[in-house]
């Protein structure tokens, strides 16, 4: 039956690229154009998804509509809508009707940073965060199928110019309780108060390693001498959390690797994997990151390093993270937060 489901799906996805002229032989299409020319397809799919996008916050679309994004979207079939909506006791025009509710649904499908299968599956065991705050989702490897949550991966590796889709068989629904009424500022229909928003986290750092007692400035360094992908993350939508070594942390690091930092800033594919391995996808303040991280052995969290993890645990009232410690929390910016820590992370 798994088997069966696989080749449709693969068939579908075959038939939904075909149906807008030139996807096939040009540039792969955006997410939000893959779900469109699906809703066209015969046996049409996606139908309600698209729906939802259409009824939820209009950043949505403008998020899945980008071509400078960065994403993996888990997308749900109509049958999985179906189901859900069965299961949550609404109906499709019910849910329709609540633009809050289908924007938190439909973010908590989407992750920032591209993860295509092979990625996926080194997460087993490790949760991979999302676009809505302080949300996450379990991946797991169970019996050769890849979960997210309760849902089944049937169809993996839809490319698109903006990212990637992988079709799951059933809706993912974060906590509802929690989640409502946290809005995500940067999808506020309406101008916040005269509310001023703190630059992306490149920014951030920009503004410390320049301040009176200045900090971060050999991760800035590092983030200038890096692929220029890492720039990219850095200032993109987001949402990330970055784990930032203070410089001594940096000046420890070199010593230990028995380097200079010019040695380093020259190695551009080392610095790449290195600071690509100290952004975390998702929005994570130290509230949340002490919740999920206490239990014992703490938990693997996916980084933007496709197929790796840190772990970040508790010990003696300490959050740690790999074996760095958290020395500072919270340091907000336009597409993430910042939390400081002691030591650089080096990926195994």
């Amino acid at each position: 039956m798994k088997s069966r489901l696989l080749s449709v799906a693969a068939l579908m996805i075959v038939a939904l690229l075909a149906v807008v002229p030139g996807f096939a032989q040009d540039a792969p299409p955006t997410i939000a154009e893959i779900v469109v020319a699906s809703t066209q397809a015969d046996p049409a799919e996606f139908t309600v998804l698209l729906a939802a996008v259409q009824a939820a916050d209009p950043a949505v679309l403008e998020l899945l509509s980008n071509p400078e994004a960065s994403l993996t979207v888990f997308a749900p079939t109509d049958a999985a809508f179906v189901a859900a909506l069965e299961a949550l006791g609404l109906t499709a025009e019910a849910l329709l009707a609540q633009p809050e509710l289908v924007t938190a649904i439909l973010m908590y499908h989407v992750v920032p940073g591209v993860f295509n299968a092979e990625a996926i599956v080194a997460l087993d065991g490790a949760i991979l965060g999302t676009r809505l705050f302080e949300t996450a989702l379990a991946i797991s490897v169970v019996d050769g199928s890849v979960m997210v949550n309760d849902a089944t991966v049937v169809a993996a590796d839809v490319a698109a110019s903006n990212g990637v889709v992988h079709v799951i068989d059933t809706v993912l629904v974060p906590d509802l309780e929690m989640v409502m009424g946290m809005m995500d500022p940067m999808m506020a229909t309406e101008e916040p108060m005269m509310m001023e928003m703190p630059g992306n986290i490149a920014e951030v750092v920009i503004g410390a390693a320049g301040a009176e007692a200045p900090e971060f400035t050999i991760l800035l360094a590092a983030v200038q001498a890096a692929d220029p992908a890492i720039l990219a993350t850095l200032t993109g939508a987001g949402y990330y959390t970055v784990f930032a070594p203070t410089d001594a942390a940096f000046a420890a690091a070199l010593e230990a690797l028995g380097t200079t930092a010019e040695a380093l800033l020259a190695d551009t594919e080392t610095l790449t994997t290195i600071l690509a391995y100290h952004v975390v996808p998702g929005h994570f303040a130290a509230e949340t990151v002490i919740a999920v991280a206490s239990a014992e052995g703490g938990v693997n969290i996916a980084t933007a390093l496709a197929g790796t993890t840190v772990n970040v645990s508790v010990v003696d009232g300490a959050v740690m993270v790999n074996d760095a410690t958290v020395v500072a929390t919270d340091i907000h910016a336009s597409n993430g937060i910042i939390h400081v820590i002691d030591s650089v992370l080096l990926p195994g």
